[in-house]
């Protein structure tokens, strides 16, 4: 959303999205090895997309920080001597790819357009910009 102004830095992020800085920097060093976002050093620098954001699918973005997008956790591995299968594990497993299929289908683009993100973004950036009059 503020890709605009050149590169973003983390600590504006944490900042605007109240995540902590030090798990940011993990996200960002996946997503700069999966090529997702660049780095840029120095004065102003921060991190860019690594492309353009219709061809970045929000699926690509949690592959990249190793999120899997599975519904049901199984406590045993399939394949492990004690497994025995779950009586709806094949349910949870055809939500888990319909979610990741539906995930595919929406760009960073569509994301930015979206009415209710935009004013999300607006939101956040009013609270960044008011000064702290505790």
């Amino acid at each position: 959303m503020h890709s605009d102004k050149g590169p973003v830095s983390l600590a504006d992020i944490s900042v605007r999205q109240g995540i902590s800085l030090s798990y940011l920097e993990q996200l960002f060093a996946k997503m700069r090895r999966n090529k997702l976002v660049v780095s840029t050093r120095g004065p102003g620098g921060g991190y860019s997309l690594g492309g353009s954001p219709d061809q970045v699918c929000i699926a690509d973005v949690i592959n990249a920080v190793d999120e899997e997008m599975q519904i049901a956790d199984k406590d045993v591995s399939n394949g492990s001597p004690s497994y025995e299968p779950c009586l709806t594990e094949q349910l949870w497993e055809e939500l888990s790819a319909e979610i990741e299929n539906y995930l595919t289908t929406i760009s960073l683009a569509d994301m930015m357009q979206n009415d209710e993100v935009q004013e999300l973004s607006r939101a956040h950036d009013l609270r960044q910009n008011q000064p702290n009059l505790l």
